[in-house]
Formats: structure tokens, sequence, C-alpha cells
């Protein structure tokens, strides 16, 4: 096949792709609304069909059948005044039309007839009376049907006028209305039905959804299972997950204790045997090495060991943010602070405040001016803490995250730091459902900062 063939070919398939994404842009997301659009929109088109139907067929059926009743009744009575022209056939002409066929009759005198009123193009009882009345009458005739409840006909004769006045409920089917109104009550009642239902429905799932994500920011669960079967098992999954999680953190937390337990104590064992040595250079370089030993040790647990044990309280972030400003400042740092929106969030304070002073602990170690700012947009608290040091590479940013890693000189001049700190502040970070990134500062060195939910 040629290019314009297999172009021509996979024409169809690129416009339905489009047609798809574009309807897919503009579905609702929601599972609740989704599934509300799948009850309400086959009720629609079901009702909309019936409505349809009963108008082509249905009501347009007993429209022109009343509408040829009554231009047969109008060609006979012209015809009746044409043919007989007895002096009485007035009287007895209109005593018929207005006993037997419920019609108002009028003989006006030879004249034009008006001029015809405008049709709408909706209008149903205009097209269907005037065609049976073409089809029927053999005079001229005129018709208005904008009188409201009354129909007027007027018949051109050779000697006369006649003006037929009839109700519009004889040629036209007035109370199809009422089938359209059950037909909404009836898609009302069911739309309310099924919209309680799907709300029940609906609203374990949210539970679920909002008890996994708080126990993704580490705050306390209290959930039960609920609703259909399915979600049911869904809900008992996550709830057996969750206890195996936390079954894991408390055997790790347990495992640490002990390890923690053993290396303190040959660590004291170390520093007994130090403190027994006769002081000179060496021991008091062996004291240092020691020293180093034990902090680095208690950096390593406290890394492995997390915060995981602490309950989640409403926490001032303005208010441990103003303190570090405090604290920077005794230092002979310049620290400025800015605090906008709501200082108040739901975190584990602890873990919060330790994760804060590593970063600010780290910026006063590089820098000579530091900015402190907290930003609550009602989603979202998110921290910046800049500082004027030398900074990090760039390609070097997601380095400085990973655990015992040590960057350069220019960021680790404390032969001290054992390379955890930003790593304990980004999993604190992403334990509480959020995240720890690193860029450059408008003040030159680094800027750190912290993205909390609220």
């Amino acid at each position: 096949m040629n290019v314009e063939v297999l172009q021509a070919i996979d024409a169809p398939r690129r416009l339905w792709r489009a047609f798809a994404g574009w309807l897919h842009d503009r579905m609702p997301k929601g599972l609740y609304a989704r599934a509300l659009l799948i009850v309400i929109l086959p009720i629609v088109l079901l009702q909309s069909a019936v409505a349809y139907v009963y108008m082509e067929r249905h009501w347009e059926a007993i429209t022109d059948r009343l509408s040829a009743s009554v231009a047969r009744d109008v060609a006979a009575i012209s015809d009746l005044y044409a043919r007989f022209p007895d002096s009485q056939r007035q009287e007895f002409l209109t005593l018929i039309a207005g006993v037997d066929l419920s019609m108002q009759l009028v003989v006006l005198p030879k004249g034009p007839l008006p001029e015809p009123t405008p049709k709408g193009f909706f209008s149903l009882l205009d097209h269907t009376l005037t065609n049976e009345l073409s089809k029927h009458v053999r005079y001229p005739f005129w018709i208005d049907t904008s009188k409201g409840n009354f129909v007027e006909i007027r018949v051109a004769l050779d000697d006369a006028t006649l003006q037929v006045t009839t109700t519009r409920t004889q040629a036209y089917a007035s109370n199809s209305h009422i089938f359209f109104i059950w037909t909404t009550l009836a898609s009302i009642v069911i739309i309310g039905i099924a919209t309680s239902f799907l709300r029940n429905q609906i609203r374990p799932i949210l539970r679920l959804a909002r008890a996994a994500e708080e126990f993704g920011k580490g705050r306390e669960v209290f959930f039960r299972p609920r609703g259909a079967r399915e979600v049911r098992q869904a809900g008992q999954a996550f709830l057996e997950m969750k206890a195996r999680v936390e079954r894991a953190i408390e055997q790790r937390t347990t495992m640490l204790t002990g390890v923690s337990h053993d290396l303190r104590t040959i660590i004291t064992r170390f520093k007994l045997s130090l403190a027994l040595l006769p002081q000179g250079p060496e021991t008091e370089e062996m004291s240092k090495d020691v020293h180093e030993m034990e902090r680095m040790v208690e950096a390593y647990l406290a890394f492995a060991r997390g915060d995981g044990g602490e309950a989640a309280s409403e926490t001032d972030i303005g208010a441990m943010l103003k303190d570090l400003q405090t604290d920077t400042q005794k230092l002979g740092i310049d620290a400025r602070l800015n605090v906008a929106g709501e200082s108040k969030i739901v975190t584990r304070p602890a873990a919060i405040r330790r994760l804060l002073a590593n970063l600010v602990g780290n910026a006063q170690r590089y820098g000579k001016r530091i900015d402190l700012c907290a930003t609550n947009d009602g989603k979202t608290m998110t921290i910046h803490i800049d500082d004027d040091g030398p900074g990090i590479p760039v390609d070097r940013l997601e380095d400085a995250f990973r655990p015992f890693f040590r960057l350069d000189e220019s960021r680790n001049q404390d032969t001290g730091n054992s390379g955890l700190g930003l790593a304990i502040a980004r999993d604190i970070a992403r334990s509480h459902g959020g995240d720890l990134t690193l860029e450059r500062s408008e003040l030159g060195g680094l800027r750190a900062t912290v993205t909390l939910p609220v």
C-alpha cells in the first residue's frame, strides 16, 4: 500500500483517539461523579428516546386524527352551505355546528381572507391542521391558532365567508404535557434513590482513602471496614498491611534497641579502660576516638530508628522557627523570619523540630545570613531555609541525601559531620507525607525546601 492509502486508513483511528482524549478531559474524575453519571446517563437517554417516540408516533398521530376530524367537519359545513342555498341554512348549520360538532359558526359577508399569520417552525398544530384542511376543504381557507385555547378557521365561499371557531383540544393533543410531567417526576425519584444508594456505597471508600492518607502521614488511624463486600475486603487488606508495617517497625526498633545496648556497653568499657590508664597524649587521642564513635553510633541508630513512635499533635511551626531564629542570632548570625498563613498543623512535634534543627544547623555552619520562611496555602505547609554559604554543586544535590555520604570540603569542614543530617531530615519529611528538596538560594548559598501536608 502507498502512503496515501495508509493515511486514509489511519485517519478514522486518529479521529477516534482525538475524540476519546477530548471526552476523557471533560469527564468527571471522582468515583462518585462517575458512578452517578453511569446511573443518570442511561435514564436520560431512555427518557429522551421514549419522549421522541411518543412525540413522533403517539402525539403526532393523535394530532393528525383530531385535525383530520376538524377538517372534515369544516369541509362538511362548507359543502352543505354551498349546495343548499336555502334561507334557513344559516340557522340550521349553526345549530348543527354548535350542538353536534361543538363548533361556533358565523356567516360573514363575502370578502378577502386575512393575511396568513406566521407559523412557528415547531408548531405541530399549524402544520398538521393546514395539511388536513388542504386535503378536505375545496375552498380557500385561513386559520389562526394564536387565540389561546381556540382555533379560528375561515372558508371563502362564492357568496359568503364562513367563520368556524373550535377549541384547541378538538384539533390538538393538548394533554401530552402530562406524559412529560410524569416521566420527569419518575426520573427525579429514580435519580434521588440512586444518588442516596451511591453516596452510601462511596462513603466507605472515602473513609478508606482518608485512613490510608493519614497512615501515610504518620498519624494515628482509627478505621473499621464498612460498606459492600468488596469494599470491606479492601479495608481489611489495608488493616492487615497496616499491622504488618507496624509490626516491622516494632521489630526493627526492638532489634536496634538491643544493638544500641550492646554497642553502648562496649563503648562504656572503652571509657572505663581509658579512665584507668595513665593520662597522656595517647589516651587523649583514644578518648576523642571513643567519643566520636559514641556520637556516630547515636546518629546511625537515630537514622535507622526514626521517630515513628511519637504521636501526632497540633504543632506551631512558626513558634519553632522563631526559637531557631533566636538561637541563630545568639551565634552572631543574621537571621530573618517570615510566616504567612496559619502556622499550626498536625505533625509529630519532636520529629519536625529535629528536621528543622538539622537544616538550620547546616545553614549556621556554612552561612553568615539565614532566611526562614513558612507559607500555609490551606493544603501544604512550605518551609524555605536559605543561607549565603558556599552551597552545593547542582549535580551533587541528590548525593547530599545519601546516608553516610560526605560531600567535598566546601560543605563538610566540620570533621564531626557523620553525613546523616539531611538523610534524617528527608526521612522525617517523607514519613509525614511531605518531602525535602535542595536548590540554589537567591542569597547565593543553599535553599532547603520542606513541604508538609496540612
